[in-house]
């Protein structure tokens, strides 16, 4: 890598992407999921709001529908993280990146014939293979299979942003969608758990995936990407969940079983599988990471 710097900067977005797993779910023993998706992003929009604001119909638009996208995503993910380990929470979803390539072709079908490569169906059998050692011979928790949703709503996500974020500057198409996150959640949690102020003892997980994840990952990344480009920047960041089993292990003590491990380790393989089959109009949507 000739851009060290660079470098460096997606490794630090991906450990800050990472660690919030582990912050997450402690977080939300004291305050509801919906509660902390809708102050995490609020957070986040703020900080981002103040570099670069939405302008326009187009982008208003565009920006609502990636908002609602990233509420089912988080509030998913969030939600499953009631139930399931942080380990197992950032490995599958990072499932969003073997999931992606096969949405996309999905998509493409709708205007006309599609093809997909060898190496992403082998990357999707791995996949496949690594979340049924996880899960310990698909006998997954109800927490697992709401992170598997959340990985499919990202994937979504991925790809409708390939399709429009070029038309958009990024920062401020990003601030919206995190506010419009912000405000979905709020709006689910007003029905399911009624809205609560976030307490002192959350305050600190709340600037670490508000800020320290949400805009300051998404603004390391950025730098990082005008610098290395995007396939570089999406296999980089595929690093993310080996920092959240990583995190997971050393914080809470807890380690995966050596299945556990296996299957971690496929889908992790089957990640860099499919990175490196996608073609560069697709891996350039994947260099938006779902954070």
């Amino acid at each position: 890598m000739k851009d060290r710097p660079a470098f460096l900067a997606l490794v630090a977005a991906s450990a800050l992407f990472g660690i919030t797993f582990v912050v997450v779910k402690d977080a939300i023993a004291s305050l509801p999921p919906f509660n902390f998706v809708g102050w995490r992003f609020l957070l986040g929009a703020a900080v981002l709001l103040i570099v670069a604001r939405p302008r326009g119909r187009t982008m208003w638009r565009d920006g609502t529908i990636g908002g609602l996208l990233l509420v089912a995503g988080f509030g998913f993910q969030t939600e499953g993280l009631l139930t399931t380990g942080a380990a197992n929470s950032g490995l599958i979803t990072g499932l969003y990146v073997v999931l992606t390539p096969l949405v996309a072709v999905g998509w493409n079908r709708l205007s006309g014939p599609a093809s997909i490569s060898g190496r992403v169906l082998l990357g999707t059998a791995v996949a496949f293979g690594g979340f049924f050692l996880l899960t310990d011979g698909f006998q997954p928790v109800v927490g697992d299979m709401l992170t598997v949703l959340a990985a499919v709503a990202f994937a979504v996500h991925i790809v409708f942003l390939s399709r429009l974020a070029h038309r958009h500057r990024l920062v401020a198409f990003t601030a919206l969608q995190l506010a419009v996150t912000s405000a979905g959640a709020f709006v689910i949690a007003a029905v399911k758990e009624g809205i609560q102020l976030p307490g002192t003892d959350v305050v600190t997980a709340l600037v670490i995936t508000g800020l320290g994840a949400s805009a300051g990952g998404f603004l390391l990344q950025i730098w990082a990407q005008s610098r290395v480009g995007a396939e570089t920047t999406a296999i980089v960041l595929a690093l993310e969940p080996a920092f959240a089993a990583g995190t997971a292990a050393i914080v809470t003590g807890t380690n995966l079983s050596g299945r556990g491990w296996v299957g971690a380790g496929l889908i992790l393989m089957a990640i860099f599988l499919v990175l490196s089959a996608t073609e560069r109009p697709e891996v350039e949507s994947e260099a938006t990471s779902p954070h």
